[in-house]
């Protein structure tokens, strides 16, 4: 059965052949870009932004933009389990078959949980999005019109040529101060592993080649009789070396951590009563109320989840 995220409507208008639009068209021609070149999003639920990357003229990713994110349910950590509201965190390949132009929250990207890693782990759960609208129960919700641009960007670099794209849906942008925060959470472990991509990543701008065994994510990898079959096998041996920038970017991040919880200027981590939600949509569900924000965020005004859960997390001083 499919769950919430997903909708049986037959009748599907031009909603999903939408263009991209002038300025963020302009954009791209501003950092040597074509609509049909090849993307990455990364996904950060701590921060609630969505951010596509594409490939420019040098062959290495560059951000294009940063769309803020409305709602995503559950806490920080993975989805292990139907029903328990987490949204994902982990790496995935998003292909043209994924995508829903008949969402009832307007448009929308299945992520493919669970993927490869999370079936021998034994997760279980289905229909996990990126959609319109501000409700969710295990997906990103980004707004009809923060998910028709997305969906414009995506179909378009599909068209292109890529065969599928990679999200990296992360707890959080994995700084030092913030693995300092995270350090006594249970999950840290698996938001090492996860950090392992995400540095490849920030210092290649080149999207990180996916494999696992031993049961977690081995990224970059060439292993001694081809790729592993079983991902919670052990892993066999390893061929290509490390870069010499990765390794040293984990030497100087261990550092950091380390200093910032030494000095104390690591800050007590978030306990999310239901996900979040971006400042700049939390100000307006404070300020308008959530019915008046549903119309806001959904042409069908669909209801915003859970609006007081989205209130009642701690934030920043700032806010």
């Amino acid at each position: 059965m499919l769950s919430a995220c997903v909708s049986s409507v037959l009748d599907v208008d031009q909603k999903a052949m939408q263009p991209i639009p002038a300025k963020l068209m302009g954009e791209m021609s501003a950092r040597k870009m074509s609509p049909a070149s090849p993307i990455l999003v990364r996904i950060f639920k701590q921060e609630s932004e969505l951010e596509i990357w594409k490939r420019n003229a040098s062959g290495r990713y560059a951000l294009l933009k940063t769309y803020p994110m409305c709602r995503w349910s559950g806490k920080l950590g993975p989805k292990k389990t139907s029903g328990d509201r987490q949204a994902p965190e982990g790496f995935y390949q998003v292909s043209v078959s994924m995508l829903n132009p008949r969402s009832q929250y307007y448009l929308s990207f299945d992520l493919g949980y669970p993927n490869r890693l999370e079936k021998a782990l034994g997760y279980t759960g289905e229909s996990l999005m990126v959609h319109g609208a501000c409700s969710s129960s295990g997906c990103y919700a980004m707004t009809d019109q923060g998910v028709a641009e997305i969906y414009a960007v995506v179909r378009e670099a599909l068209r292109g040529g890529q065969t599928s794209f990679q999200v990296q849906a992360l707890p959080f942008r994995m700084t030092p101060q913030n693995m300092a925060k995270y350090r006594d959470d249970p999950n840290i472990a698996f938001w090492n592993n996860l950090k392992e991509g995400y540095d490849i990543f920030e210092v290649t701008r080149r999207q990180p080649k996916i494999s696992a065994c031993g049961g977690r994510y081995v990224f970059d990898a060439e292993f001694q009789g081809g790729e592993p079959a079983d991902p919670l096998a052990a892993c066999p041996p390893l061929v290509a070396q490390e870069l010499p920038a990765l390794l040293a970017k984990r030497e100087a991040d261990s550092k950091a951590t380390q200093a910032a919880i030494a000095s104390g200027s690591a800050f007590t981590s978030h306990a999310y009563t239901d996900g979040g939600m971006h400042p700049s949509f939390r100000a307006m569900l404070k300020r308008n109320g959530a019915k008046a924000m549903a119309k806001k965020t959904s042409r069908t005004a669909v209801p915003v989840s859970r609006p007081d859960a989205a209130l009642a997390d701690p934030h920043s001083q700032a806010e």
